[in-house]
């Protein structure tokens, strides 16, 4: 039977998760959710409590587990080409998370820059670090991503331990808590990406 892997969003850039061009992505942070979630599962991610975003409770997207990839898979693929970042251009493409290639000459790994290099665009060791411990990148085309726009999680399912509180995630394997939730997605009557996400949002008011 499927699990849920619930967690908080602590930073809703469009980075981690990446909703964009058609699939959402899970290939940076979380290391323990993209080891362990195995196909049909599903992944919630609710807003954050710390200041200035206030979306605790709120989701942001749900995604069930389709594929699993290594990195190179990943870079490899063509459909997932327009994942990788090009931070002159527009916000998605900004944000994109296909940011590892092998290094084929030394080991380990090359790092874009991204969202996840240092400020000057040169590799950042702590996240490569952090990323690359799980060689797995989970993706779907069935999900649902609200960012700094989405209903706020149901009382019963908070009640039910749907949303987590702090760090880390929480897993879910009651049947009837998981086709509860599942209703309630099916309820929204809305897929694939619906809202920006909450750093998105932040940015076009700067403008204005």
């Amino acid at each position: 039977m499927p699990i849920l892997h619930s967690y908080i969003v602590a930073y809703d850039s469009g980075f981690a998760p990446n909703p964009f061009n058609g699939f959402c992505t899970l290939a940076t942070c979380k290391p323990d959710i993209r080891k362990h979630a195995a196909l049909g599962d599903w992944i919630i991610g609710t807003g954050s409590d710390r200041v200035g975003v206030r979306r605790g409770g709120f989701l942001v997207y749900a995604m069930r587990v389709q594929e699993a990839l290594t990195f190179a898979e990943y870079w490899s693929d063509p459909r997932f080409a327009r994942k990788k970042p090009n931070l002159g251009g527009s916000y998605r493409m900004a944000c994109g998370d296909n940011i590892y290639s092998p290094n084929l000459a030394e080991g380990g790994w090359n790092q874009l820059n991204s969202y996840h290099s240092r400020n000057d665009g040169s590799p950042f060791q702590k996240h490569i670090n952090r990323d690359t411990s799980v060689d797995r990148v989970l993706v779907s085309q069935d999900f649902v991503y609200f960012g700094a726009e989405g209903p706020e999680v149901p009382e019963a399912l908070r009640d039910a331990g749907l949303v987590l509180a702090g760090r880390g995630r929480r897993k879910i394997t009651e049947t009837a808590k998981i086709a509860a939730f599942e209703a309630w997605l099916d309820d929204l009557g809305v897929v694939g990406y619906q809202g920006r996400p909450f750093d998105m949002v932040v940015e076009a008011r700067k403008r204005k």
